[in-house]
């Protein structure tokens, strides 16, 4: 068995001193060639368990990420009361999104009070009828400076999995947002499966989520090798294509200065299903399921186009039955308005047909 990453590391530290990032890059790329038996290397029977789970999900949306309820309720919108109307909308799961690494202190420490936050949060989510994917969000940070990243994912995932084993059996673990950048894919392969083990030491039951490279490359999703006999593991890919008109209007982004860009020709939805058909493919031949963990258009769109995308992008990953999450519950991707505590119905009726009208109903009646 590959011994863990923190030894390895501490086996090649006078390489990285002297080379660089490039010869960590080299070593770690080594080290998983050399791991064949732990690799998918034929697609698996179906049903699974990760398949079972999959179909539980069902619709759901992320939650939290920009929240400042981790901090203590300083600018904090969201209310832990939304998450009834959130099942009663017809959501199934949310997905929570933490950036954990700014609460660790410098020994890799979870904050206490953080974490009470999140054992919270959870149990607020599950007992209002929602299924929690605990997400690790910190993808700008891996992304940099994939090294420091792998540590910190390590000891947060060994403190999450300890903390949460043997409750929660619905909860799901979504090892990290995003991995790419200067983190290859080899070095993530490499790193998801030393965070596999990690969790799989006390939560062997576990639903666990792992990402493909964030790299725009669809194909990326069929170079993820796994534990051919874990068969509780779901593939994750997120969708924004194309970033001219779901990011139109963004201040962060390059599609900052773009206005009233259109989609909903034959050739914009002919490129969904384009997309949508490969990594279906693709994670068929691994005998894997597919969670759609974010998609969204920024408001700066007008409201006709982006109704449009989100549900012609629900719909086709409900065909495939993917579980999926929009992106995202309040700020500016909202589907719920947070001054207003009251839907953005044209969104949430393109992500739920039907359920606008009526969860704004019940959300008033329970107001």
């Amino acid at each position: 068995m590959r011994k863990p990453l923190h030894e390895r590391r501490a086996v090649c530290g006078p390489h990285l001193r002297q080379a660089g990032v490039a010869a960590a890059l080299t070593v770690l790329m080594a080290i998983l060639l050399a791991s064949p038996a732990r690799a998918d290397t034929s697609p698996a029977p179906s049903p699974s368990k990760a398949h079972d789970a999959a179909v539980k999900m069902g619709p759901g949306v992320n939650i939290l990420g920009y929240d400042g309820l981790w901090k203590g309720q300083v600018n904090a919108p969201f209310k832990i009361s939304y998450f009834k109307r959130i099942r009663e909308a017809g959501f199934r799961h949310v997905r929570i999104n933490l950036h954990a690494f700014k609460y660790m202190d410098d020994r890799g420490l979870l904050d206490e009070k953080v974490l009470n936050r999140l054992d919270y949060v959870i149990y607020e989510a599950v007992r209002a009828g929602l299924i929690p994917v605990l997400d690790e969000h910190d993808f700008r940070a891996c992304q940099a400076d994939p090294e420091a990243c792998a540590a910190k994912l390590e000891a947060f995932w060994t403190q999450i999995s300890e903390r949460f084993a043997g409750r929660y059996p619905s909860l799901i673990f979504e090892l990290l947002n995003e991995p790419g950048g200067k983190m290859p894919q080899e070095v993530w392969n490499a790193l998801a499966l030393d965070l596999l083990v990690i969790v799989r030491r006390s939560n062997p039951e576990r639903t666990v989520i792992i990402a493909a490279l964030n790299s725009g490359d669809i194909e990326d999703l069929g170079l993820l090798e796994l534990p051919k006999d874990d068969r509780n593991i779901i593939l994750t890919v997120h969708y924004y294509s194309p970033m001219a008109f779901t990011h139109q209007g963004a201040s962060w982004s390059r599609h900052a200065d773009g206005r009233n860009v259109p989609w909903g020709s034959a050739e914009d939805r002919r490129k969904v299903r384009d997309d949508f058909a490969r990594m279906d493919q693709l994670a068929k031949a691994k005998g894997r399921p597919v969670y759609l963990g974010e998609f969204g258009v920024y408001d700066a769109a007008r409201m006709d186009d982006r109704a449009r995308y989100l549900s012609f992008l629900a719909r086709q990953a409900e065909a495939y039955g993917w579980p999926w999450a929009y992106w995202q519950f309040d700020h500016d991707f909202a589907v719920f308005d947070s001054k207003s505590e009251q839907w953005v119905e044209p969104v949430l009726s393109a992500l739920l047909p039907g359920a606008a009208q009526a969860s704004s109903a019940v959300g008033v009646a329970n107001d």
